[in-house]
């Protein structure tokens, strides 16, 4: 049976009042504790299995942050009463805390406009939810930052158009009112830049920002996205960013390869990424850093993801963020 929108808040109330929520304090790597930044990785860049995402997390890679975006092929708003347990205790177990909740909200076509070329008829990160139905992601958005005790929602602006200059104001103006939904919750909504969504560059994040004035709404500053649109993400992009509503970071490289942009090791492609770190550091950023690996050519998602990590460690030590 489908639950209404309404049934649905009302159930995840009743389970947020009935589990207990506490995660204990990260006992990160001591050389990572040190670092003005959180740390992190999104876990199913190296497993599907949560559990042991979390123990490559927490042991191999010495975090005490990890960021939410699928787990057991199925996406974070959508977990049921028992999986959110389940995944609290891996979490407990591990000495994990959630930098956010990576949901899909806003990753579907703008309703009435023509169709978006990047537009994908498969799930993204096991979500397939449609235009109407983004509401409810944003409710299940919020009560699943309450049970895992995160204080941010990721979101998009929907896929790309051609020609968004009609839709733009509109877009704007729901970005505002879903981040002053979050806002009530105590929650803060962040925008991803995707290359395949409306604000794919640094240089349209900087007008979306000024066009969604909410001050429960920043920036998911994702670099390697930009430089896919062939942005020059730091220093160039990155200058024309409002630094006070910076509020996440994704960390993944880009290189030029034969058949144009592609994803690489961190540390194998063209993103000055030390440069991109010691600015964040500069300008006070203090969220997380979160490697999102994307690139496979290690074989697996784990072995690409530890390739990737230890690139984007050697980068953060240049920095002086380690």
């Amino acid at each position: 049976m489908k639950l209404s929108r309404r049934e649905f808040v009302a159930g995840m109330g009743t389970l947020a009042a009935s589990s207990s929520t506490s995660v204990l304090a990260a006992a990160q790597s001591p050389e990572l504790a040190k670092s003005p930044f959180k740390i992190s990785v999104i876990t199913d860049e190296v497993s599907q299995d949560f559990g042991h995402a979390c123990e490559v997390a927490s042991q191999r890679f010495g975090m005490g942050w990890v960021e939410i975006r699928s787990l057991w092929n199925k996406n974070i708003v959508n977990l049921d009463e028992k999986e959110v347990g389940e995944a609290l205790g891996i979490l407990k177990k591990n000495n994990l805390r959630i930098t956010d909740i990576a949901s899909p909200l806003f990753k579907v076509d703008w309703a009435g406009a023509p169709k978006s070329k990047f537009s994908q008829e498969r799930d993204q990160f096991n979500a397939n939810f449609t235009f109407d139905q983004q509401g409810e992601v944003l409710d299940r958005g919020i009560a699943m930052a309450k049970k895992f005790s995160a204080d941010r929602i990721r979101c998009f602006d929907f896929w790309r158009l051609d020609d968004q200059a009609p839709y733009r104001k509109a877009i704007n103006e729901t970005l505002q009112k879903g981040a002053e939904q979050a806002g009530k919750a105590g929650l803060t909504l962040i925008l991803e830049n995707e290359f395949a969504c409306n604000t794919a560059t640094g240089a349209e994040a900087a007008k979306t920002l000024a066009g969604v004035p909410s001050r429960h709404f920043k920036l998911n500053w994702d670099p390697g996205n930009a430089a896919r649109l062939g942005e020059v993400p730091y220093p160039d992009a990155y200058n024309l960013l409002p630094k006070e509503r910076i509020g996440h970071c994704h960390v993944k490289d880009v290189a030029k390869g034969a058949s144009g942009f592609e994803w690489a090791a961190m540390g194998k492609g063209f993103i000055d990424w030390s440069g991109q770190f010691a600015a964040l550091k500069r300008d006070g950023f203090h969220f997380a850093v979160s490697l999102e690996t994307h690139w496979r050519g290690a074989g697996s998602p784990e072995a690409s993801s530890l390739q990737s990590w230890a690139g984007m460690k050697e980068a953060l030590q240049k920095a002086g963020a380690l």
